[in-house]
């Protein structure tokens, strides 16, 4: 009698598709290539990303890193369907971090991980990335797509980002120097940004009930397309002040709001007095207060309100700094000043 063979079990079977990843690869590699920077030596699929970096243009180069995430924000890209902004917000979050440092970004690399590996969807994602990259000036020169079976639901992922830019060591700009009479300069956030969303998706989606895709008349589009606004990125916006004006300190406003991200760049004896009517709160914030509710003081600690970038410049200067921003485009403000005091902010 003969033995019947035994069924081999593949890769495949057990949840995790290598052809899948080839294809991936190839839908999103001309979205990446669209980021290289002359400096980039290496192309898709080798073991490292190579990045000569040109060491003519600083005396001392420093190189500043910064990584995050995006968050719950990516519920609301699984309730959408929509996947091809929320890389933009992964790159966003990093490359505004390393900016405050005064640092022009070079490359940027990405992890995502995947339940069940969709080429299209990984590919609409990057796609988002690679447009990150492109409004940032930097190289998308690696990443890593993880299929992880049993680890996330249908259609779910998250995603990582990591960024490394380069300032001169003598251009750091670290905050030290910002003293009381300094100016404050607000540039607007396009929305939410990416944090705060635990509370935003508790408030709109699950105690107000809205669908993500209805229509909210104070939002002028719906529900969903605000919440999924990407992040604004700064750098086009700041590094061209950076060669023009002393800028003592900048600071990115983030899950904290401008109560716990503006001290951690105020140096000793220093506080901060900003005045709230000095810009428009966006229409997306006052829902969430209102539909909570969620008190005043609870929502300058978690959201932005309508800042993404606070820029600390001396007094004098404080004039032509929001003449230069708004004749490129930007809807500057200045928002306060500092003060003597213990590092904390006061909002009237």
């Amino acid at each position: 009698m003969l033995e019947q063979k035994q069924k081999t079990i593949t890769y495949a079977d057990a949840g995790v598709d290598i052809d899948a990843g080839n294809r991936a690869v190839a839908l999103m590699k001309k979205s990446v290539q669209s980021t290289w920077r002359p400096e980039v030596l290496t192309g898709i699929g080798g073991f490292g990303g190579l990045f000569a970096l040109d060491t003519t243009k600083y005396r001392e180069p420093v190189l500043v890193s910064g990584t995050d995430g995006v968050g719950t924000k990516l519920r609301v890209a699984f309730l959408t369907g929509i996947h091809n902004t929320i890389g933009i917000d992964a790159v966003a979050m990093c490359v505004n971090d390393i900016l405050t440092l005064g640092a022009q970004p070079l490359f940027f690399l990405d992890y995502l991980a995947v339940g069940k590996l969709k080429p299209e969807q990984v590919a609409d994602i990057v796609s988002g990335v690679a447009e990150g990259c492109r409004q940032s000036g930097c190289a998308l020169i690696g990443g890593e797509t993880a299929e992880m079976p049993d680890f996330y639901g249908a259609g779910e992922y998250d995603i990582a980002g990591f960024a490394v830019g380069v300032v001169d060591k003598n251009k750091i700009i670290d905050g030290s120097t910002i003293a009381p009479g300094d100016v404050l300069v607000g540039l607007p956030a396009s929305g939410l940004h990416s944090n705060g969303y635990s509370l935003a998706r508790r408030v709109l989606l699950d105690k107000a009930g809205y669908q993500v895709d209805q229509v909210h008349p104070l939002l002028g589009c719906s529900v969903g397309e605000e919440m999924l606004r990407p992040t604004r990125i700064y750098v086009s916006a700041v590094l061209p002040l950076l060669n023009k004006f002393e800028i003592k300190g900048l600071a990115h406003i983030t899950g904290g709001g401008l109560v716990e991200n503006i001290p951690r760049i105020l140096p000793g004896g220093t506080a901060v007095q900003i005045d709230t009517g000095t810009w428009e709160v966006p229409a997306v914030f006052k829902v969430i207060a209102q539909e909570g509710p969620v008190d005043s003081g609870e929502m300058y600690r978690v959201f932005n309100m309508g800042l993404g970038m606070v820029l600390v410049v001396p007094a004098a200067r404080a004039g032509d700094v929001v003449a230069d921003l708004k004749s490129r485009g930007e809807d500057a403000r200045v928002i306060g000043e500092v003060i003597p005091g213990d590092g904390r902010v006061h909002l009237t």
